[in-house]
């Protein structure tokens, strides 16, 4: 039997070989049989020992290898291997002295220490390097040696060295602010000063909007251009944010050459397995990128789902990552990964942790998970509010909508008629109750869909639409609903076209499922006008392509999803988002909401809704409590029980035998026992050959029991009473036992076909008899405190203000000491919208109705400039109500008109012109002089 430390010889001669070095013994040596020798037993100078392996490029020593058993800590052993480095024999070649490449390894566990950087530190490696790298590092020409100040009159020792990575950049030039928000600027320096440090992780959380993608391709330009990186891996969630990505490096300008990022640099986004030799950028998927490691083939489809719809989310177990020669371990220099979710740093840890790269991670919602990941090096943090500070994002408020059914679920009488819906089909039958059907909250949409309360709360929602959410607006917000699943989708859409009235094309549906795709582009019409042309996709759909029509047409108005359009997308004219289902992550909640916070130009958002007269918050439509709800930080297994079920009893076939999985299987089995009729246990009974679905789940339940664990550790190993059985013997154990408990499933396919066909065709029961009640609608306090505290500020600030702006001044004094002009009220108005103010009439104006509706008229509506004389007047208590001053104007006019003609004075048809065209210059510039006859329209 080998010994440990031969063990381990065998491991790391197979790991060197595979990275193309061959392996000698120093008696039978020839360094010039390969670009890369490694030398097993090489003697070294007297007192320097025998370094176990020794590292020859292009014939000359260059590194050395030191093994130890497996188990060994590695830290520590680099004084042995810098011992090596420093004992080269006299007469023997060598690149560089001591050598500069050094390695300890045990054959499972890898470390590396590369002398030539500035502050040499020893770093985890998956696999060793290629003797083509450490050619390449030593090579000056690609490598150019660091300019460095004189020392003494000579060249300081190190500027006759090839350059590294981690020494460029420590040489990095300033970064050109130009094109970059402060909080970008801010990323990138931070980030550069992290590298500095050799911190082989950072992470950069900047607000959903704020431009975090950007933030990347200009840092990333600096790594290439001025810090040398070879290859830079940009990892995504999945592949329509993969085409995103790498729009956003073809559109960036670079700041020093004035060219585009793609005409410097060949960006591939990976939708094959072939890498393109010349690429700087890669952009991939991380299941792409595991494809190609492992050799395995991926579907198209795979790429289009989320990190939270993979199957392979389902295992607790990190995927086996094999070494890929032809993707070597320091193929990337950098890696980031955008917005990626957190199974990525446990499942796919391994993917990651590859490369010798330095890692760093993009997101707006960070999660324990990640942050640990990342070593808690958060190098950059730019929330939501400091976001709407610097009006990169737009504010949000929540408004509530709380219903009986929502809250309580409800009962129905036996003896009553309900219809029965099957799940697959869709098919609708009647059955009359002969016991009472009670269902809670938590079974609503999913084993039974209250008809009415769905209703109820889109009749409360279409309501309150234009006269509390959106005031004074005509046309639907674009509005993004969040529903529980496809069917659910379905219902939703169905009660939106018949409550709001509508058509097809008001309101649609886009989730997975969707079928077709109606795609949106604009384009050049007759003179300088922009028509709208359609196409219709039916094969082969993107996620983008069924978005597009929302994002760039008036129709729909509201789009209903279940979670695709959850992370990650653009819809910047969104002004409502929505939930009627419920999600326990904090992380993916932030996302969800995150789409409503985009910014976007009052002429865009004039494009798709013409009455909107700019985006200055978006609303928070909140149906389920979710704002009230107590988050988690981990992802539940059961995201979608309907699709989840299948993706267990698949990991099942596979052979899987993780404990989780199978758990939950064990509990969906059993839920499932209950549910079933005689005819369905019978039929499954004789499927699994006589045994019952009962059966089944009690031994699911006790293969993972650990006490029997032990048990069957101590009966195999034929143990004595008291000897307890080791931690290997244990999991050998509970492997048999939870292998024997899953046979029955694996090794029968009809089986689990004919469960997962009884799960998708459970039928709903729709509760077409209870009514559902409004228990209450309105904006949280939250929203009411936000308003209230501006309401104050902006009375504060006019106090403040009184004797030094004009135009408070005018309107605070009474009498008038002078006469208000409209200059005054630009100058005020200017004022108030400038930093750190940032208010807006708009916004002030929506304050004042959200604290008292019944003193405020004209919410929501388009304001003018010369409303600011009415919230002056209003804040000063000088009137009574707030109105529009176009209203306060009409007013006054119409009741001048009358008055006029009580006296017997009339008006021809073309006095009554010029006398309105005279009013609205008023209210739209509160005065009118005699030179303003010169101009349009009286000219």
């Amino acid at each position: 039997m080998a010994t440990p430390e031969a063990a381990a010889r065998r491991n790391i001669d197979a790991a060197l070989q595979s990275a193309g070095w061959l392996v000698q013994d120093f008696a039978e040596m020839n360094v010039t049989a390969g670009l890369g020798v490694a030398i097993r037993e090489f003697p070294l100078e007297r007192g320097h020992g025998t370094a176990d392996y020794a590292l020859y490029v292009a014939g000359k020593l260059a590194g050395v290898v030191e093994a130890k058993k497996e188990g060994t800590p590695l830290s520590g052993i680099e004084v042995q291997s810098e011992k090596y480095a420093r004992g080269v024999p006299r007469l023997f070649p060598a690149h560089v002295t001591p050598l500069p490449f050094l390695y300890e390894s045990t054959g499972v566990e890898t470390q590396f220490t590369n002398r030539l950087d500035p502050e040499p530190r020893s770093r985890r490696l998956f696999h060793f390097h290629k003797p083509e790298t450490l050619a390449e590092w030593l090579d000056p020409e690609q490598n150019p040696p660091p300019l460095l100040p004189l020392q003494n009159g000579k060249p300081a020792p190190r500027s006759l060295l090839p350059s590294t990575l981690r020494l460029r950049l420590r040489q990095m030039p300033d970064l050109d602010p130009k094109g970059l928000w402060p909080a970008q600027l801010k990323a990138v320096r931070n980030l550069e000063a992290s590298l500095y440090a050799g911190k082989p992780r950072a992470l950069i959380q900047m607000a959903t909007g704020s431009g975090k993608t950007f933030t990347a391709v200009s840092s990333i330009y600096r790594l290439i251009k001025f810090g040398g990186a070879k290859r830079v891996l940009f990892l995504v969630d999945r592949a329509n944010l993969g085409r995103q990505t790498l729009k956003e490096f073809q559109q960036y300008v670079t700041p020093d050459d004035g060219r585009k990022f793609h005409e410097l640099y060949n960006v591939q986004h990976l939708t094959s397995n072939k890498l393109d030799p010349v690429a700087k950028v890669c952009i991939a998927t991380i299941q792409r990128v595991y494809s190609m490691l492992s050799g395995q083939e991926l579907k198209d489809d795979d790429e289009e789902l989320s990190a939270f719809t993979r199957l392979t989310d389902l295992s607790t177990q990190p995927l086996p990552v094999p070494y890929s020669p032809s993707i070597p371990v320091e193929f990337f220099d950098f890696l980031w990964t955008d917005e990626a979710h957190r199974s990525i740093y446990n499942l796919w840890r391994q993917v990651l942790e590859y490369f010798d790269a330095s890692l760093i991670g993009l997101t707006a919602t960070p999660s324990k998970q990640t942050l640990g990941f990342f070593h808690q090096n958060l190098v950059m943090e730019y929330g939501h509010e400091a976001a709407v500070a610097d009006s990169v994002n737009v504010p949000f408020d929540v408004y509530r909508i709380r219903t009986r059914i929502t809250e309580g679920g409800s009962k129905v009488e036996a003896g009553l008629y309900v219809d029965k819906r099957d799940r697959e089909s869709r098919a609708v039958r009647w059955q009359k109750l002969d016991d009472d059907l009670t269902y809670s909250a938590k079974q609503l949409d999913r084993d039974v869909v209250a008809v009415d309360q769905i209703r109820t709360v889109i009749r409360t929602f279409k309501d309150r639409l234009f006269t509390e959410i959106f005031p004074g607006r005509k046309e639907v917000p674009k509005t993004l609903i969040f529903a529980k699943d496809d069917s659910h989708a379905d219902d939703i859409v169905r009660v939106l076209r018949e409550e709001f009235g509508k058509g097809n094309d008001f309101c649609e549906k886009i989730t997975y499922r969707s079928g077709t795709a109606r795609i949106v582009t604009k384009k050049q019409g007759p003179g300088d006008s922009e028509v709208e042309e359609v196409t219709y996709k039916t094969t082969g759909i993107k996620p983008e392509d069924l978005l597009s029509s929302f994002r760039n047409s008036y129709h729909p108005r509201i789009a209903v999803t279940v979670d695709m359009v959850a992370t990650g997308t653009d819809i910047k004219p969104l002004e409502i988002v929505m939930f009627m289902r419920t999600v326990k992550s904090r992380n993916f909640f932030e996302q969800m909401k995150g789409r409503g916070v985009r910014v976007i130009s009052a002429s865009d958002l004039q494009s798709v809704t013409p009455d909107a007269p700019a985006k200055t918050h978006f609303i928070l439509v909140d149906c389920v409590g979710m704002c009230e709800s107590d988050f988690v930080d981990t992802r539940p297994l059961e995201k979608n029980p309907a699709v989840a079920f299948e993706k267990l009893l698949q990991v099942v076939a596979a052979g899987g035998t993780d404990r989780d999985v199978i758990s939950s299987l064990a509990g969906r089995l059993a839920r499932m026992n209950q549910r079933l009729g005689k005819p369905e246990k019978e039929r499954l009974t004789r499927l699994a050959h006589g045994k019952s679905l009962e059966e089944l789940v009690g031994g699911l339940v006790e293969a993972l029991d650990p006490d029997r664990h032990v048990e069957a550790a101590r009966v195999a190993n034929k143990l004595l009473t008291g000897e307890e059985p080791t931690a290997a013997q244990i999991s050998r154990a509970a492997e048999a036992a939870l292998r024997t408990a899953v046979a029955p499933l694996a090794g029968n396919p009809n089986l689990r076909n004919e469960l997962a066909f009884i799960k998708r065709t459970f039928e709903q029961t729709l509760d077409t008899v209870s009514v559902d009640t409004v228990l209450g609608a309105g904006f949280d306090a939250a929203a009411t405190e936000r308003a209230r505290g501006l309401v104050q500020s902006f009375e504060q600030y006019i106090e403040e203000h009184k004797d030094e702006i004009t135009a408070i001044q005018v309107l605070y004094s009474q009498p008038f000491a002078k006469r208000l002009t409209f200059k005054d009220i630009k100058a005020l108005a200017e004022d108030i919208k400038a930093p750190p103010r940032t208010w807006t009439t708009e916004a002030l104006w929506a304050a004042y109705e959200t604290l008292d509706k019944a003193k405020v008229r004209g919410a929501g509506g388009k304001r003018l400039l010369t409303d600011i004389v009415s919230l002056v007047r209003f804040a000063l208590h000088k009137d009574r109500q707030l109105v529009p001053f176009t209203d306060q104007v009409e007013e006054r006019f119409q009741n001048w008109i009358a008055q006029q003609e009580n006296r017997g004075r009339k008006f021809s048809d073309e006095q009554r012109q010029w006398l309105a065209l005279i009013k609205d210059h008023v209210a739209a510039s509160f005065m009118i002089e005699k030179d303003d006859f010169e101009n349009v329209p009286f000219n």
